[in-house]
């Protein structure tokens, strides 16, 4: 599905101002919890990133993977 950045601030408004009801046009979506509207912003993140990604305007974060040791005694 292609996300809007409309559609990240009005749920990041209902993030912080408690709301859990959210209107994108002429739909609305009713959260349930705070953990699933967190949810719902993390997706809509992921699916704006991704769209960046495909259209050439983002390149891809790089990962870091990091490795601890320590040496036993």
């Amino acid at each position: 599905m292609a996300y809007t950045p409309e559609q990240l601030a009005a749920l990041e408004r209902a993030l912080a101002t408690g709301e859990h009801r959210v209107s994108f046009g002429d739909r609305t979506v009713e959260y349930r919890t705070v953990d699933e509207l967190i949810a719902a912003i993390d997706v809509v993140r992921r699916g704006l990133e991704e769209q960046a990604i495909a259209a050439g305007t983002a390149r891809r974060r790089p990962r870091r993977v990091v490795v601890h040791t320590d040496k036993a005694t």
